[in-house]
C-alpha cells in the first residue's frame, strides 16, 4: 500500500533559494582529494578512465568542485603531502600530485571551480612553535604564493581559500590573507572560514564587520545535514565543506544520496564537499575505500565505479553553478525528502531519494532514528513550469536484499498533464526528474581484474625526468620523499630518492619524530627488503629498513614492525617500533655519514636476520612484532638522507 503526498514546485523569483533577498545562493555540487596517492601510478588508458569517471562533464561524476590540499609536508590522514616551500629561501610548484590532478580535472571540465586548504605548513612558518599565527603576514603570503604559483606554472585560477583544516582560525590572520590577496591582484580569490565547526567562525562574523567582509563562505564540516540560526543570520552561503567520509558500499552510496538532498533541505547548504575524491591510497592505511570510487591498484590496472559515483550524477549531470534551489523543497510525508532547482531560463531539475535509515548511515556524526515507506508523490508544477509537458527521467535503485542495484538508469519520459506527474516511489531509491536531455551513463570496458602487490618489486629511482617529485607506490608517512639527482656522485648512485624534511612541520595530527614511506602488501609476513642507504648527517645521522609495519595516518607515531637502523655514529639497532624504544638487538656496525650502504632486512616466521653490505650483522628471535604489514624505509629524525636500489621478495 503506497500513501500519497503532493508537492507543488513553484517558479517564481521571490522562491528561489532560502532567502527571498539574497540572489547569490547557487548550487555547486563538489568533491575533494588529499588520498590520491596512487592514482598517478596507473598506466594509461586506466588512468585517464579514472579521470573521465570523475570529472567529465555527462559520463560519471561530472564534478563541479575540486578541492586540493596545500601540502605541508606533514601527515594529513593517509599521508603527507610536499609543500611548495618546503624551506623559507625555496620554491618549487611541481612538487606532489595535486598540480597535475587541478589540470587533469580543468582538462575535462574548463568551468571547474579550484580550492585550496592548508592542512598542515612547512615548520619554517612557525619559526619553532607549531602553530601558523604567530607571523600571520609570513603566513599569508606562504599561501597566496602557492595561488600565485598555480596561475603562473600550471595556468590554473584558484577560485577559494581556506585558512587551516579543522583547526583554529585567526581573526587577524584571515583579514590579513584577504589583504594579502587584494594586494597581489587576487581580489576574486574568495575565502571560505573555517572548515571545522558552525561554530565560533559564524559568532566572530556576526561580531566583527571587518572579518565579515573578508570571508565570503562559511563552511562547516560533517554538519549532520543541519546548521545554526547565527550562521543562516551571516546571509552568506553555507557549505558543507567537508562531507561524506563513509565507506563507499551501498550504505554509504546511501549516506552520500540522503545528505546531497538533506544537506540543503535541512541545513540551506549549497555546496557538499565530498572527503575523500577517490580511494586510491593502501586500504589499510586510516578510512580505507572512503572516497567516491576505488582505484587503489596501479600494478595491476583495476578500479571499482562505486554507487556514490552514479548518485552524484544524480544531480551534477543536470545542473551546473549558478543554478538556484526554489523555496519549495523539503521532506516527502512518509520519508525522504525532494530538492527542486533551476537555471531560471525554463530548466528545471528535480532530485527525490527515499534512503532508510540502516541503508544511509554515514560514519559521522549519528543518525537519529526515522522511517520511510513506499508512496505515491504527486508533484505539480506552476509558475512558468506548468507548461512543461514532458521530463526525463534517471532512476537508482539500491537492493539490500537480493544484492542486485541498478543505478542511473534512464527510464521513459514521464507525461505532465495538468501541470502535475505522479511517480511510485519505494524504499531506498534516487529518483531525478528533469527537463535536462543530455545525461549519460558512460561506460569502459571492464578494467583488469585485482591482485595483489607483486611479491617481487624494485626501484633503482633511476629516472632523468621524472613526471611526479615521488617514486612510484611509496606512500610517505612522515617526511617528504623524492627523487634527486646526485650530480657530485661519480659513482652509481647519480639518481637517488631523498628525505629532504630537515624540520618538524606545523602538524595537523601527531606526527612521528622519524620519518617514514611504507610500501608493499600489508598482508606481507615473510619478506626480505633491502635498499642502499646514505646519510648525509654526521651527527645523529640515522636510517631504517623495516617490514611488518602495521600502523599508518594519524597512528603512525605508535607504528610497530621490525626496524633496522643504522647510525653515523657507528652504531645500529632492531626495534619492534618505529619511535625506535623497544630493542630487539644492538651493537656497533661501522657506519658512517657520506657513504653508501646496504642493509637488508629478513623476516621468516618468528625469526628475522640483518645483514649490512652482504655480511650478517645480527640475527634474532621476533615472536613479539606484527604478524604482517608492509616494507618501509625513513630515517630517525627529520634529516636528509638518500635511498637507492630498494627491493623486496615476499613468499
Amino acid at each position: 500500500v503506497r500513501s500519497s503526498v503532493q508537492c507543488c514546485i513553484k517558479h517564481r523569483l521571490e522562491k528561489y533559494c532560502s532567502k527571498p533577498h539574497d540572489k547569490t545562493y547557487c548550487f555547486k555540487y563538489a568533491s575533494f582529494q588529499a588520498t590520491s596517492r596512487l592514482l598517478v601510478n596507473y598506466a594509461e588508458p586506466y588512468r585517464s578512465q579514472i579521470l573521465d569517471y570523475l570529472f567529465k562533464p555527462n559520463f560519471g561524476a561530472s564534478l563541479q568542485i575540486l578541492k586540493v590540499e596545500i601540502g605541508g609536508d606533514a601527515q594529513t590522514t593517509d599521508g603527507t603531502e610536499p609543500s611548495h616551500m618546503h624551506y623559507e629561501n625555496d620554491e618549487n610548484y611541481f612538487r606532489g600530485y595535486e598540480w597535475w590532478l587541478m589540470r587533469e580535472a580543468k582538462k575535462r571540465n574548463p568551468n571547474i571551480t579550484l580550492i585550496g586548504l592548508p592542512w598542515a605548513f612547512p615548520g619554517w612558518i612557525g619559526r619553532g612553535k607549531n602553530w601558523p599565527y604567530d607571523y600571520p603576514d609570513i603566513t599569508a603570503s606562504y599561501v597566496v604564493s602557492w595561488i600565485i604559483g598555480a596561475k603562473q606554472y600550471h595556468n590554473l585560477e584558484i577560485d577559494y581559500v581556506g585558512i587551516w583544516n579543522e583547526r583554529s582560525f585567526n581573526s587577524k590572520y584571515i583579514k590579513l590573507l584577504r589583504y594579502t590577496l587584494d594586494k597581489n591582484g587576487l581580489e576574486r580569490v574568495k575565502i571560505i572560514a573555517s572548515d571545522n565547526l558552525w561554530e565560533p567562525i559564524t559568532l566572530f562574523v556576526l561580531q566583527d564587520r571587518e572579518l565579515s567582509e573578508a570571508v565570503d563562505v562559511l563552511g562547516a564540516h560533517y554538519p549532520g545535514t543541519t546548521t545554526v540560526p547565527e550562521a543562516l543570520k551571516t546571509g552568506k552561503q553555507l557549505w558543507s565543506s567537508e562531507d561524506y567520509s563513509t565507506f563507499n558500499d551501498d550504505v554509504g552510496g546511501g549516506c552520500w544520496a540522503r545528505i546531497l538532498n538533506q544537506n540543503y533541505v535541512n541545513g540551506q547548504m549549497t555546496a557538499t564537499i565530498s572527503w575523500n575524491l577517490v580511494a586510491s591510497y593502501y586500504q589499510d592505511l586510516p578510512f580505507g575505500r572512503d572516497g567516491l570510487m576505488t582505484a587503489q591498484e596501479p600494478w595491476s590496472g583495476n578500479y571499482v565505479v562505486e554507487s556514490p559515483i552514479w548518485i552524484t550524477a544524480h544531480t551534477t549531470q543536470f545542473t551546473q553553478p549558478g543554478w538556484k534551489y526554489l523555496q519549495t523543497v523539503g521532506h516527502l510525508a512518509h520519508g525522504g525528502s525532494y530538492v527542486a532547482l533551476t537555471n531560471q531560463r525554463g530548466n528545471l531539475t528535480i532530485v527525490i531519494e527515499t534512503m532508510t535509515h540502516d541503508h544511509s548511515v554515514c560514519i559521522r556524526p549519528p543518525l537519529l532514528p526515522y522511517t520511510v515507506t513506499a508512496q505515491r508523490a504527486t508533484f505539480c508544477l506552476k509558475g512558468s513550469f506548468a507548461s512543461i509537458s514532458e521530463l526525463q527521467v534517471w532512476h537508482s535503485k539500491f537492493d539490500f536484499k537480493v544484492k542486485k542495484p541498478v543505478y542511473f538508469q534512464k527510464l521513459s519520459p514521464v507525461k505532465v498533464s495538468n501541470g502535475s506527474f505522479t511517480l511510485d516511489l519505494d524504499v531506498d531509491e534516487v529518483y531525478t526528474v528533469t527537463t535536462i536531455t543530455t545525461g549519460l551513463k558512460g561506460n569502459y570496458p571492464e578494467p583488469p581484474p585485482s591482485s595483489p602487490f607483486p611479491k617481487i618489486y624494485k626501484d633503482d629511482f633511476k629516472v632523468q625526468h621524472p613526471d611526479f617529485s615521488e617514486a612510484p607506490d611509496f606512500a610517505d608517512q612522515t617526511g617528504v620523499f623524492e627523487y634527486f639527482i646526485n650530480e657530485t656522485d661519480p659513482g652509481p648512485h647519480v639518481y637517488t630518492l631523498r628525505q629532504v624534511v630537515t624540520q618538524r612541520p606545523i602538524t595537523w595530527v601527531a606526527d612521528a619524530d622519524q620519518t617514514i614511506s611504507v610500501i608493499g602488501d600489508y598482508k606481507w609476513q615473510n619478506v626480505t627488503v633491502s635498499c642502499d642507504l646514505y646519510m648525509e648527517e654526521e651527527n645523529g645521522g640515522g636510517v631504517f629498513v623495516a617490514a611488518r609495519v602495521d600502523k599508518g595516518g594519524g597512528s603512525v607515531r605508535s607504528a610497530r614492525g621490525i626496524f633496522f637502523w643504522v647510525f653515523a655514529d657507528g652504531t645500529y639497532k632492531v626495534t619492534s617500533d618505529l619511535s625506535g624504544q623497544s630493542v630487539l638487538a644492538e651493537g656497533q656496525s661501522g657506519t658512517r655519514a657520506n657513504i653508501w650502504n646496504t642493509l637488508t632486512l629478513s623476516v621468516k616466521g618468528d625469526n628475522a636476520f640483518g645483514e649490512l653490505n652482504g655480511h650478517v650483522l645480527w640475527k634474532n628471535a621476533v615472536g613479539l612484532v606484527p604478524k604482517n604489514g608492509w616494507a618501509a624505509i625513513g630515517t630517525s629524525s627529520f634529516q636528509l638522507a638518500q635511498f637507492d636500489n630498494f627491493a623486496v621478495q615476499a613468499e
